[in-house]
């Protein structure tokens, strides 16, 4: 199953992200008080920087050099850095939760029970391994009983959510009405990363991931006794070709003018004819849908006469490993040990399976996240810490609005509307206000497939039941648990969860600088992704509507044509250059970000030289800081698949992107004709 689930265009700072929090104000904005009174230190790790990098040649190794030198990614992992150590910490904190509710909550009526049973059933390899596959038979039986092509569309409405089918369902706030949820309807079902693995012949590496994907289908096939199991996952592969041809790429699907294409169930059935829409709909829970949302409607043509032209066997094959890739973690131990050679090694580089107990917090998380958040709040999240969070936010966002009055680019009327946007920003710290039910969720003692299975559906229902209902605000698109942030443009709201705020992003006992530096320029970024390419499409009440004026519009693209230009001029692997497109939403945000927390660094200060600490300014300590965030080291495989289809650049190429752009950074480091970091002022580009 899934990890929790982020609205199409909810844009998160990373994939896995810590933030945190500093507290000196703005004028005019409430301060909270330290916890403390202790002497400040700098909150720079010094012991990983390298000094004989110079910040003016690479500021990225002049923080990190050393810690990259010393430090060897664990096995269990494909990159590692300071958002993986945090997501770690926050592992072991629910792994403490829920290994004592296993040990002491017995009864699976009970929230707390069904917790500790859920993920009790996930460690429990024995038991995996003697129910063999038992627990998904119902499943595959069903499958192997498709006799008729009238017969598929019920069958995938039936397992939407449990499976990864060729199209993705989720109900979400309607661009153009948000105040009401509607169906959204988008191109899915590959087992490789993207379209791009399938379809790139010449690359190398994409060739080795197929290699590795074939093998790995023909152990799937081989386990539920398919007859010519290696002529099965070619059968496969060619299957998902096909799809994979008609699927847009990964930058095209950050557009969402393209994207928003409202119909009735009507309408899609005259588009894209071939599939019975209504019978899947109706199994899906969804009987009585009015209006819908399709992502990409070619694909969804070409998926419908593919789904009507395919061989029955081709597509009951299909199905099968499917099924079976969905639940190999919590299958036979082949199967697991298969699941993990093409997932993590093929894919990622990872070299071993993450620890067991891992693998059941992500999987209890996934399935009761906010049942276990509830109690992680009440353990590790102090009000003190939400409340000098909401100074923190504020103070940005004076910052933010300050910057858009005095925009240069932008005609008075835009900067107004900017200014209104602004102004609607919904905030959310920690946890919800109001939390999630899991009553209606079945969990049995021992029975992890099955309870992966039954959480999948809950959740689904969940958010059927919402279709065409009016939008909750006090939803929340993340636990409080997880290790990242993120901007929701229908919602226009930024959010914060609870597992971020605290070091090594935010530490209340070091000075203001690289708390800027750090969770300023997180807090910045998050709050420019409601002004970057794509968020700057939707007004203050998150409706997809043009508030610019043309000429506006037009000097905001020029601007961002020159981001684009300048990171597709980065090849963080050789040969591959990172997608200027794809990565423009976050090169903005990281660039606007670090400029607006700056900015607040400075007003911080309250005109008075900043203290020099280790040796640094106060806005050397700045950039340093902001350098530090974005510590990490990756593996190629790993590299090569976030080129592919993330939208965030590579973490040296963020560090090092959004500074090369900074005057603050030029002016703290003194740099000069010649440095590698050096850009002259005329060409720095500068957004909000």
């Amino acid at each position: 199953m899934n990890t929790p689930r982020l609205a199409p265009l909810a844009l998160s700072l990373f994939l896995s992200l810590p933030v945190t929090l500093p507290l000196a104000s703005l004028p005019g904005v409430a301060t909270a008080a330290p916890p403390t009174a202790a002497p400040l230190t700098s909150g720079f790790d010094k012991s990983g920087q390298d000094r004989t990098v110079r910040p003016q040649d690479d500021l990225f190794r002049a923080g990190n050099g050393r810690w990259l030198a010393t430090t060897r990614i664990p096995a269990d992992k494909s990159a590692y850095g300071s958002f993986t150590q945090l997501a770690d910490l926050s592992d072991e904190r629910v792994r403490r939760i829920v290994e004592s509710l296993a040990a002491t909550q017995r009864d699976t009526d009970t929230v707390e029970g069904k917790i500790g049973a859920y993920y009790a059933s996930h460690l429990n390899t024995a038991a995996i391994d003697k129910a063999g596959l038992a627990p998904i038979r119902p499943m595959l039986d069903s499958i192997a009983a498709l006799q008729t092509r009238e017969q598929l569309a019920p069958w995938l409405g039936r397992h939407v959510g449990v499976v990864d089918l060729p199209w993705a369902l989720s109900v979400d706030p309607d661009f153009k009405q948000p105040g009401t949820n509607r169906l959204s309807l988008s191109q899915s079902g590959l087992g490789l990363p993207d379209r791009d693995y399938y379809l790139k012949t010449d690359d190398a590496e994409m060739a080795r991931a197929r290699d590795a994907y074939r093998r790995y289908l023909a152990v799937l096939a081989r386990a539920a006794g398919l007859r010519q199991p290696d002529d099965a996952a070619r059968r496969v592969i060619v299957f998902e070709h096909r799809l994979a041809q008609a699927q847009w790429p990964a930058d095209e699907n950050r557009d969402p003018q393209k994207n928003y294409n409202p119909m009735t169930p009507a309408e899609l059935a005259k588009n894209a004819p071939g599939w019975d829409w209504a019978a899947m709909f109706g199994a899906a829970a969804l009987p009585t849908l009015d209006r819908l949302s399709v992502a990409q409607p070619s694909y969804a043509t070409a998926a419908a006469q593919w789904m009507a032209e395919a061989p029955l066997e081709d597509i009951r094959l299909y199905l099968t490993l499917r099924v079976l890739d969905a639940h190999a973690t919590v299958l036979p131990r082949a199967l697991r040990d298969a699941s993990f050679a093409f997932h993590g090694a093929a894919l990622t580089g990872a070299r071993s399976p993450r620890p067991r107990w891992q693998q059941a917090v992500e999987s209890v998380n996934a399935a009761l996240g906010e049942a276990v958040g509830e109690v992680y709040v009440q353990r590790h999240f102090a009000a003190a810490d939400k409340a000098r969070m909401l100074v923190l936010v504020q103070n940005l966002l004076t910052a933010y609005g300050e910057s858009i009055d005095s925009l240069t680019w932008m005609t008075p009327a835009t900067q107004a509307k900017a200014r209104d946007k602004l102004s609607k920003y919904l905030v959310k710290i920690g946890y919800p206000d109001v939390w999630r039910r899991y009553d209606a969720l079945q969990v049995k003692a021992g029975d992890a497939a099955g309870n992966r299975q039954r959480a999948a559906r809950f959740d689904w229902e969940r958010q059927a039941a919402k279709a065409g209902q009016p939008v909750d605000k006090r939803e929340w698109g993340m636990t409080p648990q997880t290790v990242n942030a993120y901007y929701n443009p229908t919602l226009n709201e930024i959010v914060f969860p609870a597992a971020i705020l605290q070091p090594p992003f935010y530490n209340t006992q070091a000075d203001d600088a690289v708390n800027y530096g750090a969770i300023g320029a997180i807090i910045g970024h998050e709050i420019s992704h409601g002004f970057d390419d794509e968020g700057s499409q939707f007004d203050g009440d998150g409706v997809l509507a043009n508030w610019w004026t043309d000429d506006d519009r037009k000097a905001f693209e020029a601007v961002g044509a020159r981001l684009e230009a300048q990171y597709e001029g980065y090849e963080p692997l050789p040969g591959k250059r990172i997608n200027g497109k794809l990565t423009l939403g976050e090169n903005m945000a990281d660039l606007s970000g670090l400029q607006i927390a700056y900015k607040a660094y400075q007003r911080s200060l309250g005109g008075q030289p900043s203290p020099v600490i280790d040796g640094l300014t106060g806005e050397q300590r700045f950039f340093m800081g902001w350098s530090q965030g974005w510590r990490e080291k990756i593996r190629d495989p790993r590299l090569l698949q976030q080129l592919t289809v993330d939208p965030h650049s590579p973490p040296q190429f963020r560090a090092n992107g959004a500074a090369v752009n900074h005057d603050g950074f030029h002016d703290a480091f003194k740099t000069q004709p010649g440095d590698k970091m050096f850009k002259a002022p005329a060409d720095r580009i500068k957004i909000w």
